[in-house]
Formats: structure tokens, sequence, C-alpha cells
């Protein structure tokens, strides 16, 4: 899978020990816009996706994750590998570890019909609804976003990769 971008905060000078915390996550375009979370209590978007297991790959834990938050019915037989974007940086709780992330992305199509969410408490408190959204909207709010408890690095992140999709022209104009 190709290299999309690094976020390299080369501040882990002191880190002592690592924690790795891979993500995969899914790209679905429907014309201008784009299939993503919106987080009502911190008004940011990310696309679809979350945590892998130990026990999964990447394509699995994508499939699950896009379930899970969106509802979203993501279609194997259409997934494509797009990208990865490498992360890595001092945590924000702990100054001798280093956090170090691939967050793994692919193009996909969903199913026609949906599941409900299933959403962890943390997503459920945040008010995780999903969205279709032309990138521009999305990428404004995530670099604007005023207070939240997660490292603004993550919604540069999806603004970035966001950019990408509309260089690469996978939007219709």
């Amino acid at each position: 899978m190709r290299l999309l971008f690094e976020m390299d905060e080369k501040n882990y000078d002191k880190c002592t020990h690592l924690f790795v915390r891979n993500s995969a996550r899914s790209i679905i375009i429907k014309g201008k816009k784009a299939a993503m979370i919106y987080s009502a209590k911190y008004d940011y978007y990310k696309f679809p996706g979350g945590g892998i297991e130990d026990h999964e790959n990447p394509v699995d834990a994508m499939i699950r994750e896009t379930r899970e938050e969106s509802g979203l019915v993501v279609l194997p037989d259409t997934i494509k590998e797009y990208g990865y974007v490498h992360r890595i940086q001092r945590s924000d709780q702990d100054e001798t570890e280093c956090f170090i992330q691939d967050n793994y992305y692919y193009l996909c199509e969903k199913a026609d019909t949906s599941v409900s969410q299933e959403l962890d408490d943390y997503e459920a408190e945040e008010a995780y609804t999903l969205e279709y959204v032309e990138p521009d909207v999305a990428i404004r709010k995530n670099r604007h976003v005023v207070q939240s408890p997660y490292n603004p690095i993550m919604f540069e992140r999806e603004a970035r990769v966001l950019e990408l999709l509309i260089a690469e022209g996978l939007f219709e104009r």
C-alpha cells in the first residue's frame, strides 16, 4: 500500500517505550460527497473506521468499524487500497511513551441497505452520525475545531486525505 504522507511531530526524544495502535478507514464517495462520521459534540468529521484488533487484518477491521460507526455495509468485492498515513508523536498522556499509528484507507462501495449503528460509549456520547458531506465543508470544519479531547493532528489527517482525493479527481465535478 502506498504511503500518502507522514505526520511526524518529532517530539518524542524522551520516549522510552512505544504504543502502536493502527486503524483502518473506509472512503465511500457518492458524486460530490464522502460518507463521513460527524461528531455533534466536538464538531468534526472523520472517515468511518477505527482500531485494528490483534486478531484482525486491516480490511476486516475497516468493514467491521464502518458497519459499527455508520451502519453502512461495505461490499467486499469493491474494496481497493488507497493508501496509508504514518503518524508518530509523543503520547498526549505520557511524555515517555511514543505513539505510532498507521491509518489504512480503502476506497469501497456500500450495499443499498444499512444496519443499525453499534456505537461504543464514547461514540454515542459524541453523537456520531453518518453524513454525506462535500469535502471542502469537512476540511474547513476540521481545521477549525475549537474544543475536543483529541490531538488536532487527527483532524488534520482527515483534511489532508480529503485534499488528496480532490486532487486525484475522485469526486464528481
